[in-house]
């Protein structure tokens, strides 16, 4: 159990199989959890991301997303830069930057066009 209140992001899944295998290039570990393979849980350290199949998603159509608040976002994107994302397109990684709103953020799209945004108060 978390020593505090918590919210775990629920994104959409083509595929459940080509989900985990992009999570786990970022770095995340996780599973399958449902016994009809339609629903799968990854973690990454404190970060947590559920996922619901949807194969009639249409990526470059989704509005799903969530944001990452963490203690150092530079070495999460330098982590999640590894696994060689391209800079347009879906999926993508966008750089890391300072924002007028207090953040320094960086963002990644996955493979399903769920916007994931990461970032840490200045």
């Amino acid at each position: 159990m978390p020593p505090h209140d918590i919210a775990i992001p629920q994104l959409p899944s083509r595929s459940m199989a080509r989900t985990l295998e992009f999570y786990r290039r970022l770095g995340f570990e996780g599973e399958i959890v449902s016994p009809g393979g339609d629903y799968a849980i990854v973690e990454r350290g404190a970060l947590e991301v559920h996922f619901f199949l949807h194969e009639a998603l249409r990526p470059q159509e989704s509005a799903f997303g969530c944001y990452f608040r963490v203690q150092d976002v530079d070495a999460l994107f330098e982590a999640f830069s590894a696994a060689q994302l391209p800079a347009r397109g879906i999926p993508r990684i966008t750089p890391v930057e300072n924002k007028p709103w207090g953040m320094r953020e960086f963002a990644v799209i996955d493979e399903d066009g769920s916007l994931i945004r990461i970032g840490q108060e200045l």
